[in-house]
């Protein structure tokens, strides 16, 4: 299991060679605040790298969430749309947004481990 990060913070999370879990990084949580809406993509609705793939709503802002790698959403976190607090409480784990079926697993070369990631924050 390996976890990617991109600039516009989210994570990936490669289970397997064809399935990946996304959702928004704690970095991402915190400067939100209190989430309190997702807008969740369609199943079965396919996106290319970098295209907005659902929207995150706080007490303090709304932010797009961007499709880290090109795919197909196979899966939405009903869990997360019924309860939008798990974005805050547990942003890694049960707060995950959706999964996709990854279509060009080299793309995984261009987004960030963590402690490129945890660099990239530091100096934001």
């Amino acid at each position: 299991m390996s976890i990617k990060y991109t600039q516009e913070h989210e994570w990936v999370r490669i289970d397997d060679l064809q399935a990946a879990v996304v959702g928004i990084t704690v970095h991402a949580q915190d400067a939100l605040g209190d989430v309190v809406f997702v807008d969740l993509p369609e199943v079965g609705k396919s996106y290319g790298q970098g295209e907005v793939a659902g929207v995150v709503e706080s007490v303090k802002a709304a932010a797009d969430i961007y499709m880290p790698l090109t795919g197909e959403v196979v899966e939405v976190n009903e869990s997360l749309r019924n309860d939008p607090s798990l974005a805050n409480s547990d942003p890694l784990d049960t707060g995950w947004f959706f999964k996709i079926r990854v279509a060009d697993a080299s793309q995984l070369d261009a987004l960030l481990d963590a402690a490129a990631y945890d660099a990239f924050t530091q100096n934001a």
